[in-house]
């Protein structure tokens, strides 16, 4: 099968794309100005009766990868003309009417085409400002049934032994800065931190550790616990009741929720007046990997 040039291939064309030397004449200082009664339709080159458009190259552009977007438009029009007129040739040699066009090509093309309006369907239905009120209503419902849990903030020392671990807390326990042993022994990245690990809550921690915590008052120091990344001395520092976040904290996911189902809603409103027909054909799915059926027609 047939496959479309990617965009980062097609930049690369046009980057490579020889600007020819009537390109290159510097345009008259009153052309400009005159050139700005222009828009989509404007016809910037015929190839064999075939007519590129500003358009054209405007989505063109638009195509291209981000970095190849920021190059100035003075060094990719002239490029993107003429990768166009080339593109116009070579297609030529393959089809000169779309009812000719190799069957591939027409359905990758219905398909784009279907796809484009799609997205500008959905693009319109989300692009609406939306009511506060539901706003709020979507955050009240989602968070109606929350529940405080616990949560601690917690650091601590860890080390390759279990004797190394218990020389660390015999040297905190004759007043040595919990902080200051993190930071000269502890092998992990907390370390620079004095092996802070700030709030976390049930289930984010392993095992061992998470129940040591649970079992200790703020300003207990805990150990060795050992667990799969070796030994731990754990200093707790403070504990506290999770809250549910504000409105404004998860307000764009909410937003996008409620745009998700509008967008849902609308589709099943479509689908409600629509006659839609899927026939027993009897294809099976493994039709999908037999891509012969539409190649080279």
């Amino acid at each position: 099968m047939r496959s479309l040039l990617t965009a980062t291939a097609l930049a690369g064309l046009i980057l490579s794309t020889p600007v020819y030397a009537q390109d290159q004449q510097e345009p008259a200082a009153d052309a400009t100005e005159a050139a700005a009664n222009y828009d989509a339709t404007t016809v910037l080159a015929t190839v064999n009766g075939t007519e590129i458009t500003l358009g054209h190259l405007i989505l063109l552009r638009s195509r291209l990868p981000q970095q190849f977007q920021q190059i100035p438009a003075d060094v990719l029009f002239p490029n993107l003309l003429n990768q166009m007129i080339d593109q116009t040739l070579l297609a030529d040699t393959e089809s000169t009417s779309q009812d000719d066009d190799p069957l591939d090509i027409r359905l990758l093309l219905e398909n784009e085409r279907r796809g484009s309006l799609a997205n500008l369907a959905v693009q319109g239905i989300i692009s609406e400002p939306l009511d506060e009120a539901a706003v709020q209503a979507a955050y009240d419902e989602q968070f109606a049934d929350f529940e405080p849990e616990p949560e601690y903030r917690a650091a601590h020392i860890l080390v390759d032994s279990e004797d190394k671990a218990k020389e660390l807390l015999a040297q905190i326990n004759d007043g040595a800065d919990f902080a200051e042993v993190a930071k000269e022994n502890s092998t992990d990245g907390s370390a620079a931190q004095g092996g802070e690990l700030g709030w976390f809550g049930l289930g984010r921690m392993v095992p061992e550790f998470e129940e040591a915590v649970v079992a200790m008052k703020p300003g207990d120091v805990a150990g060795p616990v050992q667990t799969q990344f070796g030994w731990h001395l754990i200093k707790l520092e403070e504990t506290r009741d999770s809250t549910a976040p504000t409105l404004e904290e998860v307000r764009p996911q909410i937003e996008d929720q409620i745009r998700q189902q509008q967008v849902q809603d609308a589709i099943a409103e479509l689908r409600d007046g629509a006659e839609i027909d899927t026939p027993d054909t009897g294809v099976p799915p493994s039709a999908l990997d037999d891509e012969g059926l539409v190649s080279g027609q």
